[in-house]
């Protein structure tokens, strides 16, 4: 079986509608020039109070859910805006999936291009595994990748994926690796396109060829 077919851990409680991207990585967070250390920013404004003791009544510091790797999420998860880095916290924090019943469109877009499962699920879906979950001391959740379908232990709920988000997800490729997989077309429709219009080739590197000359750099 593909490694990346079936998801399958601990589900943590995130039922906050329209939770957006500036709380999910707050911009105290944004600093770095790479993704390292994001884990630490993850929803800290609610993981934390004002005094940086940790809120207990937050799911995320509870110790059941310690080892939670997919979040049963409010609808509209991840408005707001276009950080990847609120994608990065969740990945460096151990989450690889998150339930659902909507996303906002640019989170959607960020998550499936690097690797985190979205499962968008009916709203019914959503009450149930939210109801599940109270009721359990710790709910497990199978998300069969395949097949589209979140597996708990009172039902199946199905979701929708495009076929290229799902191959990418399938096949553990980012953006650059899905487009790579055209190469030879890529290559092709370049040489034609400057066969058919040659002076539109290296224009960029030609008009700095020529203001380093004017310039004296060379």
């Amino acid at each position: 079986m593909n490694k990346n077919a079936i998801i399958e851990g601990l589900a943590v409680p995130l039922p906050i509608a329209n939770l957006d991207t500036d709380q999910i990585m707050p911009k105290q967070f944004l600093r770095g020039i790479d993704k390292a250390g994001l884990a630490e920013g993850l929803l800290y404004d609610m993981r934390f109070d004002g005094q940086g003791k940790p809120r207990q009544d937050f799911a995320f510091n509870q110790p059941k859910y310690e080892n939670a790797s997919i979040i049963l999420g409010g609808a509209n998860f991840g408005c707001g805006s276009s950080r990847e880095h609120a994608v990065w916290g969740l990945q460096q924090a151990g989450i690889r999936a998150v339930v659902a019943s909507s996303f906002a469109e640019i989170f959607y877009s960020n998550a499936m291009n690097n690797g985190l499962m979205l499962a968008s699920v009916s709203e019914a879906d959503m009450q149930r595994l939210f109801a599940e979950e109270s009721a359990s001391d710790a709910m497990r959740l199978r998300i069969d990748v395949e097949n589209l379908r979140v597996i708990s232990s009172t039902g199946t709920a199905g979701f929708t994926l495009s076929r290229r988000h799902q191959d990418m997800f399938l096949h553990g490729l980012d953006m650059l690796g899905a487009s790579l997989l055209h190469k030879a077309e890529i290559v092709s429709f370049a040489e034609n396109w400057y066969r058919d219009h040659p002076w539109l080739k290296n224009v960029a590197s030609g008009a700095r060829d020529r203001l380093d000359r004017q310039s004296g750099l060379r």
